[in-house]
């Protein structure tokens, strides 16, 4: 097992492991999301973190970093996308990824981490709380754009 940065060689075991984050996703056809992955390529500010077996992506998260004009201008890391394959959860793969995420966020002197998940997963809740984030410290309100 390694635990890495993820690169364009991870994208189409990424892609799979992204069908367990949310079954009613739609799919995406890998060539349109390797243009994506370019543009994501071209940002410093975001970056993918995997543990990967034997090539396969089995944990990963993503971190993107966002500069800030209060707090001493100390940016703000936003974390998203937490998943571990269903056959490899309970072995501290998720904690090991998302750990990679905050240093990222402390190599670019960020002032807090902000993570959000879906309301319902109250065990995924208990083991943010316990890597360190608050649920109460913030009340998160998101709107979905329809296309």
């Amino acid at each position: 097992m390694e635990f890495r940065e993820l690169t364009a060689s991870d994208l189409a075991s990424l892609l799979q492991l992204y069908r367990q984050l949310d079954a009613d996703d739609a799919e995406i056809s890998e060539e349109h999301s390797r243009q994506v992955w370019e543009e994501i390529g071209r940002n410093d500010d975001i970056r993918y973190f995997g543990a990967v077996d034997d090539g396969r992506v089995v944990s990963s998260c993503y971190a993107v970093y966002i500069p800030n004009l209060t707090r001493g201008n100390r940016g703000i890391c936003f974390i998203e996308n937490v998943v571990t394959d269903r056959a490899y959860r309970k072995r501290g793969l998720a904690s090991r990824v998302i750990d990679m995420a905050i240093a990222f966020a402390k190599e670019r002197h960020c002032y807090k981490v902000i993570l959000q998940s879906g309301i319902s997963r109250t065990e995924a809740h208990h083991f943010y709380e316990s890597k360190g984030f608050s649920g109460t410290s913030k009340k998160a309100f998101d709107m979905r754009l329809e296309d």
